[in-house]
């Protein structure tokens, strides 16, 4: 058995970024910027009044009159110039006119015909967004970056109609086992409802992959096989169960005979001891315990970093967060321990049971406990590190 630590570098070895394409901005959130980009005009692209009011020349002063001259709306510019004397009626992201420096809102200025005069609530200037406030022509957006509806109106604003991504990994999902039936259909006596690729699914197209689901390989050679044909072509392959030794895992065997390398088998973690990882051909495959919770759990500290580092992002394995125990730990053995956990006002609290075959744990679950190996135990009120789910 190896470290978790030594399987996700194992594991990272196999994962290089995928080659890059361009998308419209319509279809960018969520997707991983590759390259910067960089804006093609200044915004905002002139000074423009932040208020509906007057735009003059100086600050003016309580009881200055000025002669109106004319009107500037957004998309609508005053040609002229506003000299002394003079104020342009103007609105919210009109440009400012040639020769104005403020804008004096409307609720400070009492009119009168083509007069205004500024009365004695005047407050302070000038209400102008000065050309180049935000950013200016050439200034770039950073990659990689997952990008927000933020970065999309950023990117639009910067006249950018379409952005340079990492393409999604393609990640073939296989369940295996004469026992397995799919959502839906009438289990026999014998039989479970295949849920491990439901969960996995739903994992990796939140972190940015396109899963696609396989039909259920039974429990012969033949069938594994069949199915492995069915993956061609995915970046990323999972299997789930039939990775152990007993009479009736054959996972192991079937990829030998399709000439997988393997890079490790087994680790040191509970839940998720038989797990299994190498390459078959171009994509790299990761064995996952059949175990429902053993393979979410190997899902969001294995499956889901092998899935940022295709999609070629900044941050690839998750760094576990500090927090306080709530209720005592008890001594671990000498796998590290992965304990369902909620979160409460006095910290973090391990459920009672941590049987690897309850999903209900872990739905109820918003983190995992990370318990070192032969760790002695901890009381409440110590720091513990926590995988955030």
């Amino acid at each position: 058995m190896i470290t978790v630590d030594e399987a996700l570098e194992k594991l990272l070895a196999l994962a290089a970024p995928l080659e890059v394409e361009d998308v419209p901005l319509r279809a960018a959130s969520g997707r991983t910027l590759a390259r910067p980009v960089t804006a093609r005009r200044d915004q905002p692209p002139f000074s423009a009044s932040a208020m509906d009011g007057y735009a003059i020349a100086g600050e003016g002063a309580p009881g200055d009159q000025y002669r109106v001259i004319g009107e500037a709306a957004a998309g609508h510019g005053y040609a002229g110039a506003v000299g002394p004397g003079e104020a342009l009626r103007i609105f919210t992201g009109a440009p400012m006119p040639e020769g104005a420096t403020r804008v004096v809102i409307q609720e400070d200025t009492v009119r009168d015909g083509t007069t205004i005069t500024l009365s004695e609530t005047l407050g302070h200037g000038p209400h102008v967004r000065a050309m180049g406030a935000d950013f200016r022509a050439g200034d770039t957006l950073d990659a990689p970056r997952v990008l927000t509806p933020s970065d999309v109106a950023l990117m639009a604003a910067m006249n950018i109609a379409a952005a340079p991504v990492t393409r999604r990994p393609e990640v073939a999902i296989i369940a295996t086992g004469d026992e397995l039936v799919q959502p839906g259909e009438d289990p026999g006596p014998d039989q479970i409802i295949a849920s491990n690729s439901y969960g996995l699914a739903a994992l990796v197209e939140a972190l940015g992959a396109e899963a696609r689901l396989l039909p259920i390989a039974r429990d012969t050679l033949a069938s594994l096989q069949a199915v492995f044909d069915l993956a061609e072509g995915a970046d990323l392959i999972l299997t789930i169960g039939g990775a152990s030794v007993g009479d009736h895992d054959l996972v192991g065997p079937a990829l030998a005979d399709r000439g997988m390398e393997r890079a490790f088998y087994k680790v040191a973690m509970r839940p998720g001891k038989p797990l299994m990882a190498g390459r078959l051909g171009s994509a790299a495959l990761v064995g996952l315990p059949g175990n429902p919770v053993s393979a979410m759990v190997c899902g969001h500290v294995f499956v889901a970093p092998v899935v940022r580092a295709m999609l070629g992002q900044r941050t690839v394995v998750t760094t576990p967060e500090p927090r306080t125990l709530a209720a005592p730990l008890p001594a671990n053995g000498p796998r590290q321990h992965y304990l369902r956990a909620r979160t409460t006002q006095a910290g973090v609290t391990p459920f009672d049971t941590q049987d690897s075959s309850l999903l209900s744990v872990l739905s109820e679950a918003d983190c995992l406990i990370i318990q070192p190996p032969n760790d002695p135990g901890r009381p409440s009120g110590a720091t513990v590190p926590v995988l955030a789910l």
